[in-house]
């Protein structure tokens, strides 16, 4: 059976990638890390990786604690803790009283400084105190300290912390279950956000819609299990698992939404 048919062509880069730690680890008895990443991906880890007893798996922080997660693969008979995995954890203040700091504002000014997204893990921005935690990769750690100095008008300073300080805030989602009559972004978001297809069709070209944090700009678009779906104001939902179809054909589907 074609491994490639159970994921999307875009996705192939990635298949190849996750394979090719699979071959190094199990012919150089080596440890590897992944970049941190998104849903979607690591559910293609988990499924190309599975339940080979030759491999050890461990997850940053342990699974469904972040957004955007890290993995180890070793040798059957090693062992990762949290302290071995290539990250650093940044800090910096800003006036909460005066500046109002969101996740967007991050990730935006971050992402101008022209750094690659898979280096950056979860942002975590404690309103009340004023505090903005970064979850990097090692590769890049230096670089933020120097460069990134500025989220909108507040000008910040980041500093090392210790990553076992860490507390990852896991989300809050709410399951429901359905039927649509096709697995389109577009008949998606009608559904998981109760609103009408032309709705969300104009959300879509509007370019307000994500999936995986990529922007999609056409509603017909297919999703699949573990695809994040974000939409401006709105929020994010996430496509848990496909459970068949009916007599009728439709498609029965499990999916969350974040509570805010």
């Amino acid at each position: 059976m074609d491994l490639y048919q159970h994921f999307r062509p875009e996705e192939r880069p990635f298949v190849d990638h996750v394979l090719d730690m699979r071959d190094r680890v199990e012919q150089q008895f080596m440890t590897l890390f992944t970049d941190f990443l998104d849903p979607r991906e690591a559910y293609i880890f988990e499924s190309i990786i599975g339940n080979d007893d030759r491999f050890n798996v461990d997850c940053l922080f342990g699974e469904n604690q972040l957004e955007r997660t890290m993995y180890a693969l070793s040798p059957y008979y090693a062992s990762v803790e949290d302290k071995d995995f290539p990250v650093q954890l940044l800090e910096a203040s800003y006036p909460a009283k005066f500046i109002d700091i969101k996740h967007p504002d991050v990730l935006g000014s971050f992402l101008s400084l022209g750094i690659n997204r898979k280096k950056l893990g979860d942002v975590t921005i404690e309103e009340t105190t004023g505090i903005i935690l970064l979850l990097v990769h090692q590769d890049i750690a230096g670089f933020v300290l120097r460069e990134f100095t500025q989220i909108k008008k507040a000008q910040v300073t980041f500093t090392e912390a210790l990553l076992g300080t860490y507390r990852p805030h896991p989300s809050t989602w709410t399951t429901h279950q359905t039927t649509v009559s096709s697995l389109r972004l577009d008949v998606l978001i009608k559904e998981m956000y109760q609103m009408s297809r032309k709705d969300a069709k104009a959300l879509i070209e509007r370019e307000w819609v994500k999936v995986n944090f990529k922007v999609v700009e056409s509603p017909a678009f297919l999703i699949e299990p573990n695809d994040l779906i974000s939409v401006r104001k709105k929020g994010r939902a996430r496509l848990t698992s496909i459970e068949g179809q009916t007599k009728k054909e439709k498609w029965r589907i499990l999916y969350q939404r974040l509570v805010q």
